[in-house]
């Protein structure tokens, strides 16, 4: 079985370079070989290639610039995913899609459910969901996983964001009133592992099931409370900290320039009942994600 892998040195991406390994053989590409701002490019890319499973886990992700640049990120997350799943209809190949929890305007008081109507409240969320749109337009077999939160043990995140300025200051101020599941890209990349392999058997039995299904890990938390779990995680692992106190406040006092949704938490019962995954704890993967971090620190004096 041969896997495309676009988004190969993002975060996603990178973890399911690792985790496609055992099914086959991977072809991982970075933006410089599989340019979604490019769909025709992407067209030939994939017709020369005639992959047996598709995985995008490329995006434009820049939240707030997307709101003047919104044409480029319906480009790159909308018109490009369509394009991938068309050829991966026309090849019968899987198409696996990332999406965003930011496709909800935040306002319900629970978990969001697949079937929930989509109402996103900023550029960028407009994009992802034409993406969806477009990947289930296109037929075929397709999965896609709507996802919250993604941090992994490389690259620019909210915990490595956290433990810098912790190291510099006395006191943090977190948003404290917007509230998602911390979700690790290993988590992702894993479960995703699983799925496609279930998504292969069934196709040799002649079964063909696409769908949305949320991934993230259990439970939520606030920014606020990620802020404070990472903090002193780090801090009984020894890390010289400087921060004494991080204080909790509104999304009012740090205004951006793209809205977010106040409530980011997905569940996850129909993609255990599809596949037979119970994702662990967000605390587990923090917990992972600072022994990783802890073991690769200079040792000191």
């Amino acid at each position: 079985m041969k896997l495309l892998i676009t988004g190969a040195r993002g975060q996603v991406g990178w973890e399911l370079t690792r985790s496609m390994q055992p099914l086959g053989e991977v072809i991982a590409l970075d933006r410089t070989a599989a340019d979604l701002a490019d769909p025709d490019a992407l067209r030939a890319l994939v017709r020369k290639l005639r992959p047996d499973v598709i995985l995008n886990a490329a995006a434009y992700t820049a939240v707030d610039r997307a709101e003047d640049e919104e044409a480029l990120a319906l480009r790159i997350n909308g018109e490009s995913p369509g394009v991938l799943a068309q050829e991966a209809a026309a090849l019968d190949a899987l198409m696996v899609h990332y999406s965003t929890d930011y496709v909800f305007d935040g306002t319900l008081d629970r978990p969001y459910r697949e079937a929930d109507l989509t109402a996103p409240i900023n550029a960028y969320g407009r994009t992802k969901l034409a993406g969806e749109q477009a990947v289930a337009a296109a037929g075929g077999r397709w999965l896609v996983f709507r996802t919250s939160w993604v941090y992994a043990d490389r690259g620019a995140n909210f915990p490595r964001t956290m433990l810098r300025l912790a190291a510099e200051r006395d006191a943090l101020k977190v948003v404290a009133d917007q509230v998602g599941a911390p979700t690790s890209a290993r988590l992702i990349a894993d479960m995703t592992a699983h799925a496609v392999a279930c998504c292969t058997r069934e196709a040799a039995e002649g079964r063909v099931e696409s769908g949305v299904y949320h991934l993230v890990a259990g439970g939520s938390t606030s920014w606020h409370g990620l802020a404070n779990t990472v903090i002193e995680g780090a801090r009984q692992r020894g890390w010289p900290l400087k921060v004494q106190t991080v204080q909790g406040i509104p999304a009012s006092e740090y205004p951006t320039r793209a809205r977010r949704p106040a409530n980011s938490r997905l569940a996850t019962d129909a993609l255990s009942q599809r596949f037979g995954l119970a994702p662990p704890a967000w605390e587990q993967g923090i917990a992972c994600l600072l022994d990783a971090w802890t073991e690769a620190l200079p040792p000191r004096s």
